[in-house]
């Protein structure tokens, strides 16, 4: 037994328990970290089991530091993508410009990540998955919460009690319902709608990714390696979010048809794509805003309680640094109260800087008037003559991480505070 174990232990010897929900990229972090600290930890995924594969995601800035701390940097730097050239293409199918990745990002070249999302999250589930509790194929059904812990009832029968709840399980999250209320108090649709879905790759792309823009409208080819398929990507500009179109792919689908249906380039062959893929995802462009991320002795962390969107590409990392600022939290304060605090103080800055970043690259990206497209094609050819001196520090580095060490007082245990 560690010292950490002692600090962690409650009246009657027991370690204190934390039932993490998802086990995505914010859980299986945060449950190492708080296994580190002395927590017994058990996670619950809805999930049969991890989900390989998936859209790269990014680790950068202070995320790096996070990654690196664990002991999986190596690990993700062998899985490091490399994407090589962004190439953007006008209406016609006309290259605009090719250019760096980095010089779109806000990155650095050779020191950050881009891994499928399907890696990161096994990278993190090996880190942890002798020393936690993983209960695949389930989730939780209810919650009840008392002066001594939470009552946990599951999806597939049975329940448990645990001193803390923690929501790690996406922009859609359920803990977040069960607790917080509806999705539409803290949900910020940011005028966008997307399909993605995977093509066979006849395009001869290697480690690149191809955007076709017109106003309001982009169409994304993403070979992460020099494999059969390649990422497909529809995104397209909508002033109210489809409600009618979350629960029914062929709404969807017809949807999407009706937005491109005179596009040319390869647009075509990707809406026949999108027809026949199984692994279609439709969704929105949005954020999750709360005014506070804990209620009781439940709180959320990534996604469910600030997801920045793609177009920020902080998702993962804002989940990385999210559980590693929590678990601290946790293991540095006294009690649960002052530990959830204590976390949304000294992250929450870190995180509003990272989500507004949404005001350049929707712009950037997917400009949604002619006259908007033309002024981002002259800024993308200026990039690709001259790319941009770094300036400043970039939000996604904004935040040192601190050091956190149990404290003593924790010794005294008590869960009824």
């Amino acid at each position: 037994m560690t010292p950490t174990d002692e600090l962690r232990r409650v009246p009657g010897g027991r370690r204190r328990t934390v039932l993490i929900s998802g086990a995505s990229i914010a859980g299986p972090a945060l449950a190492f970290w708080l296994n580190r600290y002395g927590f017994a930890v058990t996670v619950v995924e809805k999930a049969g089991a991890l989900r390989a594969g998936g859209y790269p995601v990014d680790v950068r800035g202070t995320a790096l530091d996070v990654v690196r701390r664990m002991g999986i940097l190596p690990r993700l730097r062998d899985a490091h993508i490399d994407l090589r050239r962004l190439t953007f293409l006008d209406e016609s199918g006309a290259e605009v410009a090719s250019i760096a990745p980095h010089a779109v990002t806000g990155g650095v070249a050779g020191a950050d990540l881009e891994v499928r999302r399907g890696a990161l999250a096994d990278a993190l589930h090996s880190a942890v998955r002798d020393d936690v509790e993983f209960l695949f194929d389930d989730s939780i059904d209810t919650l009840d919460q008392h002066r001594h812990g939470v009552d946990v009832t599951f999806r597939r029968g049975g329940g448990r009690t645990f001193d803390l709840v923690v929501g790690a399980d996406g922009l859609h999250s359920r803990t977040r319902g069960l607790v917080f209320g509806p999705e539409e108090r803290f949900h910020r649709y940011l005028g966008y709608c997307f399909a993605g879905f995977t093509l066979p790759n006849t395009f001869g792309l290697v480690r690149e990714t191809t955007l076709w823009n017109a106003p309001g409208r982009a169409a994304v080819l993403y070979a992460v390696e020099d494999g059969d398929d390649v990422h497909g990507f529809l995104n397209f500009a909508r002033p109210q979010p489809p409600l009618d179109a979350f629960r029914n792919p062929a709404v969807q689908q017809d949807m999407v048809e009706a937005v491109f249906a005179d596009a040319g380039w390869e647009v075509p062959g990707m809406l026949a794509a999108m027809r026949a893929a199984d692994d279609l995802f439709f969704d929105v462009v949005s954020q999750i805003r709360m005014p506070r991320w804990a209620d009781g002795r439940v709180a959320l962390v990534g996604d469910a309680a600030y997801a920045p969107s793609f177009l920020t590409g902080q998702g993962s990392g804002l989940a990385l640094v999210g559980a590693y600022m929590l678990a601290g939290s946790l293991a540095a304060e006294r009690d649960h109260t002052a530990a959830f605090a204590a976390y949304e103080r000294d992250s929450r800055p870190f995180v509003t800087l990272n989500q507004d970043l949404v005001g350049t690259g929707d712009a950037l990206l997917f400009p949604t008037t002619a006259r908007a497209l033309e002024e981002r094609n002259a800024l993308l050819r200026g990039l690709a003559a001259t790319p941009p001196a770094t300036e400043g520090q970039p939000a996604h580095a904004a935040l040192v991480l601190p050091e956190f060490a149990p404290t003593a007082a924790l010794s005294s245990g008590r869960t009824d505070v």
